[in-house]
Order: structure tokens, then sequence, then C-alpha cells
């Protein structure tokens, strides 16, 4: 089979690899969806390193098949796998890291927090940018029947990851939220959002994504470029800003905007991975106690939280992709995508 390989410095290649053959506990996905999104644009971009360097807190191995948004069907079960656990034919998203199974973190669902260190597929073990992918069996998710492949690759990483965020930031219908940055991860938010019933102010310095956003249910867009970001959320919310903020860019600005831009006793949440911020604590958190939190992504349980919502409130991400690519067009999709001025983008393998 061919897998999509990142070389560093913004080049890739197609290599072939063997079709996977399953361990005991393992399964085999043919993947129908994967997704491309922020965390595979930095490795894309990175420069080339090592075997086993470790890049933003994750290791990245040479060679190693790329993607980390798979979705499928089961083709191939192990020997030791049950068919209460994984049947072939069945329609499954994948939770894409693997730890120790025994930890406290892995045994709640959080294995990317793995006491004994986690794998996070894509980068430090075989992704979902070929036509197959070998995963544990305990790293599946069902993927209900209504949503499709591309929506199941959606919920898992970034939809799934801005699901993860506003939970943290237990975000109630009738609040205002503001997210900064409408990138694929900013726009679920404000779908998901929309569904709870928040009012949405969405942020973003590209005109193509602020139109997303509005035709995803935000009640207000900004653009960055023209105007104060700070001031123009609490002109919306009577002068006292936002209840609850998400920052989803990782730009420097943005974030402080998104602490300096919630009301006394609102919470702001930083998702976008990487980069700094340099706030004044006295003024703009301590004095008008401000929560300020960090969300990486969901667990296991909130993965598939995420997709029975989804499909409970008839959420359309399909919306969010603009582009779909096969895997010769690998190349290609990732120098659009790298523009960073379209929604999302889907890698359809078989």
């Amino acid at each position: 089979m061919k897998g999509v390989v990142f070389l560093g410095d913004r080049k890739l290649e197609l290599r072939e690899f063997p079709d996977p053959t399953p361990g005991p506990r393992d399964v085999v996905l043919e993947i129908k969806a994967s997704g491309m999104c922020g965390s595979d644009l930095h490795n894309y971009r990175a420069p080339a390193q090592p075997a086993g360097a470790v890049t933003g807190g994750i290791r990245r191995l040479a060679g190693v098949i790329a993607g980390h948004e798979p979705c499928g069907i089961v083709a191939a079960v192990g020997s030791g796998v049950d068919e209460k656990e994984a049947r072939v034919g069945q329609r499954v998203m994948d939770h894409h890291y693997d730890g120790c199974g025994a930890c406290k973190h892995c045994r709640a669902g959080w294995t990317q927090m793995c006491l004994a260190g986690a794998v996070v597929y894509g980068s430090g073990g075989h992704g979902a940018h070929a036509r197959y992918m070998k995963v544990p069996v305990s790293t599946l998710v069902p993927l209900p029947d209504s949503l499709s492949f591309v929506t199941g690759a959606a919920i898992s990483c970034g939809t799934g990851t801005a699901w993860g965020a506003l939970k943290r930031l237990n975000l109630q219908g009738g609040e205002t939220i503001a997210i900064f940055g409408q990138g694929p991860v900013g726009l679920s938010a404000t779908q998901l959002a929309v569904a709870m019933g928040a009012c949405v102010i969405a942020v973003d310095i590209a005109p193509e994504r602020r139109a997303l956003a509005g035709e995803f249910g935000a009640q207000a867009v900004i653009d960055p470029g023209s105007t104060d970001m700070v001031t123009a959320i609490r002109e919306l919310t009577h002068g006292e800003g936002a209840h609850k903020t998400l920052d989803a860019s990782s730009a420097p600005e943005a974030r402080a905007a998104a602490v300096r831009a919630v009301r006394a006793w609102g919470t702001a949440c930083f998702v976008g991975e990487r980069g700094q911020v340099t706030l004044d604590v006295s003024q703009d958190l301590l004095r008008r106690q401000v929560t300020l939190v960090g969300s990486w992504t969901f667990s296991r349980q909130g993965q598939a939280e995420c997709a029975e919502f989804v499909a409970d409130q008839k959420i359309d991400v399909d919306r969010l992709f603009t582009h779909r690519w096969t895997l010769d067009q690998a190349d290609e999709a990732y120098r659009l995508f790298d523009t960073q001025t379209t929604g999302k983008a889907v890698i359809l393998p078989s």
C-alpha cells in the first residue's frame, strides 16, 4: 500500500509499505477518511530532524506514515480480539494514541497523558494517510450510523478537540463565547457552541474563514486586522466582555486578547498548540478573578460523546470540509492547506 511520509521543511513523499497484519490485540482499519489538521501542518512545516526527535512535546519518527484523524471500517482483527470489542465491517473512529494501558490516565481514557509515555499515531507510529492502519483494539471508538466517514475523521481530532475545550469551559446555553481562530478547530467550536445554545463571536484574519463562521451560526465576526479585538468584543457584550473565550489560533496576540476579552469571573481556554503569550498577571487575571485553563484534545469517552452529540443535534460537520483529496494528491493538498485560508481538508485513501 502507499502511505504519505513527512520529510520536514514542507516536503513529503508517497512511499510503498506492506499491508499491515494485526497482532493478537490489534485490528487493521481500512481508512475511508483521514482528516488534515493543525498538528499535521506543524509536522509538515517542521525542519527535518533525526529519528526520535521531539517537537512540541510529540515524538517524531522518521519514515512514519502521517495522518492522525483516522476513520474507516474494521478490515481484520487479531486472534485475541473478542467480537464484542470489534468485528470485521464495523464502522469506527480511532482515538489516535497508545499508552501503557495500566496507569491512571490510560484507565480513564486519557491515553495521550500516559505516565509511561504515549505514542501519537501519525508522528511516533504509523497514521492514517494510507489505505490501511493497524491499531490496538482499545483505541477504537464507534462511529454512529448517521455520520459519514468524513465527519468521523473530523471528530477523531479537530472537532473532538473543540468539544473537549468547550467541556473544559463548561459552556452553557445563553452564554457568549468569543472564539479566536476559525481554522478547523475554531470552526468546529463555532458549530458546537451554536448547537449548545451559546452566542458566538468569531475572530479570524482570513475573510474566507470569517465567512464560514458566519454560515455556521456565529452572531458576529471580527477582523483583527481592522479593529481592536478586545474593544470590539466588549462593545458586543454591553462593555463587560464574553462569558467564555477560546483561543484556537496559537497567535500570541490572540491568546492575550482571549484573556483580556473575557469578563470578570469569566473563563478563558487555550487549545491552540505551541507558541508563547505574555500577560500582565495582576491586571489580566488576578484583579478580574479570571480563570485560565488549557485543553489538550479529548478522552476516548469524550470522543464517543462528541460523536453522539453531533448525531443527535444533526450538526453538519461535513460542511467544515472545503477540499477532498486522494493519496496521490497529498503534496498539492498540503501546499494549499499551508496557506491557512481554507476550511478543513481530508484525504480519501480508499
